[in-house]
């Protein structure tokens, strides 16, 4: 019996960032094909109408949308995260997928109660960085400040050390 791989589901933070510092490959790289809700690709492709990086987010053929069903379950979650990720958890639970991709901390909160496997943005790089795919963390982390994406001191600081960037 053939079983059919689970997915993985992103929010757009993951998508939008990589793209701008020209790291998407990443996640069709680590992932195959994602699958992002509607309310997702309204914020990558619609919400981000003219920025550079919507062009390479429309060319990523790796990136599915797909229609959530349980809008109860999106309505109260959005009570709390924005539409994005109140999508996002639903679809990841509706699809049983195999992991998430969220940053906001909010999110992540509720990911967690609903036992759901995730890693963000961070994750991805510290990830690229273990396997040779960057050359060095420290760099794109500072491309990610220049573009705008809020980093956590402490975190940033642990992250360098774990890849022996900094002692």
């Amino acid at each position: 019996m053939l079983t059919m791989p689970t997915p993985v589901v992103s929010n757009s933070s993951p998508i939008i960032h990589l793209a701008k510092i020209d790291q998407l490959n990443l996640l069709p790289d680590f992932f195959g094909e994602l699958i992002i809700p509607p309310a997702v690709y309204e914020e990558c492709i619609t919400e981000g109408k003219g920025r550079p990086e919507v062009a390479k987010i429309k060319q990523a053929s790796w990136l599915r949308v797909v229609q959530v069903t349980n809008q109860n379950l999106v309505k109260l979650l959005n009570a709390e995260v924005d539409r994005g990720e109140a999508e996002a958890i639903a679809l990841a639970l509706e699809t049983r997928a195999s992991l998430i991709l969220l940053d906001d901390a909010d999110a992540r909160e509720k990911a967690r109660l609903y036992h759901l496997k995730m890693t963000g943005l961070l994750g991805v790089l510290l990830r690229a960085r273990k396997t040779g795919r960057v050359a060095s963390l420290s760099e794109k982390l500072d491309a990610l400040r220049v573009s705008g994406f809020w980093l956590n001191a402490r975190l940033t600081d642990r992250l360098l050390r774990e890849v022996g960037e900094r002692s």
